[in-house]
């Protein structure tokens, strides 16, 4: 399924209720034109953010079919972005960073749902990411996809933080597409 059609049926599910009460989210590909609105999220979320240069770098890679890289807009506000390293068959969630004025309505699970349906159209096998020891909310967002602990990186983040290894396996079984349909079936 395709950021169009899932952009698409949101608008319909929106229409067909005659609300629009739940702002519609807009995912499309990261491009250079967005690092300068993926700044102050950068900033905001993380600890020791990613320079314009990493992101124009990742953009590059992305190009070349090394990386994915997806930004989220409400309106024209830009509220969030993630993005995916693939290796071999698996794929690596290397970021996910929603605004925080803009947190906890659901867009970090759009943009999760994003980047496991694009691993899937990748034949990518498994996912696997990195997360603070601390950040319960991104654990259990991760946990809802499957994701579990395997393992401990010390010291990961800022040399201080620890960081849980999780990995997400089998994402091509029809158990892990039912487990996204599911997820979409909850939304708001």
């Amino acid at each position: 399924m395709s950021i169009r059609d899932r952009l698409i049926r949101k608008l319909d599910t929106a229409h067909d209720t005659g609300s629009f009460a739940h702002p519609v989210l807009e995912i499309t590909p990261m491009q250079r034109k967005h690092i300068r609105d993926i700044m102050p999220i950068e900033e905001s979320v993380y600890p020791k953010p990613w320079s314009q240069k990493v992101f124009s770098d990742e953009i590059e890679m992305m190009h070349k079919g090394y990386r994915y890289y997806v930004v989220g807009y409400v309106g024209r506000e830009l509220v969030g972005y993630c993005g995916l390293l693939f290796a071999d068959s698996d794929a690596h969630v290397t970021n996910i960073a929603v605004h925080p004025e803009w947190q906890k309505r659901g867009i970090a699970t759009e943009l999760m749902l994003e980047l496991a349906w694009h691993a899937r159209s990748r034949k990518c096998e498994a996912l696997t990411l990195e997360v603070r020891h601390t950040n319960t909310a991104a654990q259990e967002l991760y946990r809802r996809f499957g994701f579990v602990p395997a393992g401990v990186r010390r010291k990961y983040y800022e040399n201080t933080d620890d960081a849980i290894v999780m990995w997400c396996q089998d994402i091509q079984q029809d158990a892990f597409d039912q487990r996204l349909r599911d997820i979409e079936k909850t939304r708001p």
